[in-house]
């Protein structure tokens, strides 16, 4: 006779980061936010979120970007537990554990990353059973990013950016990303943004034909013409070495540059992978950025692994 499998009593979740390779930002809205018209695209560049079935609720940050995440019911991904438990009717606290690869407040969003994996992971250890669609619908109540990161990909984004739609995009796409010493804060950027407007009037957002074209021929060099960003302005009026490093990217042969979202991580496209690495080297060797990442995209969004990384 066999017995039933028995539940899991932990879940791991990898989840990739975002670029943004369009984003355009309108007119502020009564309720204060900023209707976006925006092309997010995943990279694999990934953090891992672990679940484990615990007597009390807690959280633990490891990993490279570690340094400044916090470890108390402030943390996006301890709030997403919280939540689905609200929703599911759960009452088993989990110890959540996250090893952190992603930048922090860099504009990869980094917190709706690990919120959208644990969403992932406690569904899987509960076996609440939601739908994609509930899932969604529950991370768009968390912060504007966290839909994306379920499905990853390369997808449009509407409304706060948690409106998403397919789009039509082929190949992949080779990327070095400039990390910054120190963060930016969102609504910062978005209120420089305004100031920076002054009273000039702002169109309605929508997809660029350029971004558009660019997706559906897979041509890195499009891709790299058409990368736009409204909030690069306020991001280096800001943060004015940011300039610099788009500029010293530029310079050492990349297709193509954007702060990604609200910054103050740059994302550079490259030709290849051997232009990448050069294009990474120079960027450190010449003193231009001390830290720096490569990737390649579109990549997976949160899904559940056998076997986390050490550490």
């Amino acid at each position: 006779m066999t017995s039933a499998a028995l539940p899991p009593s932990s879940v791991t979740v990898r989840v990739p980061a975002k670029v943004n390779l369009e984003l355009l930002v309108g007119a502020p809205r009564p309720d204060g936010y900023h209707p976006l018209a925006t092309v997010f695209h995943a990279v694999n560049l990934f953090d891992e979120v672990t679940v484990t079935t615990a007597p009390e609720w807690g959280i633990a940050v490891s990993g490279p970007q570690a340094l400044g995440v916090p470890v108390d019911g402030t943390n996006l991904a301890a709030r997403a537990a919280q939540r689905l438990a609200e929703v599911g009717g759960v009452d088993e606290p989990v110890h959540i554990t996250i090893r952190k690869d992603i930048p922090v407040a860099g504009g990869m969003a980094g917190g709706s990353a690990d919120a959208a994996a644990t969403l992932v992971a406690c569904d899987h250890l509960w076996g609440t059973g939601l739908s994609r669609s509930e899932l969604e619908e529950l991370a768009a109540g968390l912060g504007s990013d966290v839909p994306f990161l379920l499905g990853g990909g390369t997808a449009m984004g509407s409304g706060r950016g948690e409106v998403l739609a397919p789009v039509l995009a082929r190949g992949s796409y080779h990327w070095v990303f400039a990390l910054s010493e120190g963060g930016l804060s969102t609504p910062a950027v978005y209120a420089e943004c305004d100031r920076l407007r002054g009273d000039r009037p702002v169109p309605e957002p929508s997809p660029s034909p350029e971004m558009m074209t660019a997706l559906r021929s897979g041509d890195a060099r499009a891709l790299g013409a058409a990368l736009s960003n409204d909030l690069q302005a306020a991001a280096i009026s800001l943060m004015p070495a940011l300039g610099d490093v788009l500029d010293a990217g530029l310079e050492f042969g990349a297709l193509g540059g954007v702060v990604s979202g609200s910054g103050p991580t740059v994302a550079f496209v490259a030709e290849s992978n051997e232009a990448a690495l050069d294009l990474a080297v120079s960027l450190t060797a010449s003193g231009a950025v001390q830290d720096v990442r490569r990737a390649t995209g579109p990549a997976h969004g949160a899904h559940v692994i056998s076997s986390p990384r050490p550490g």
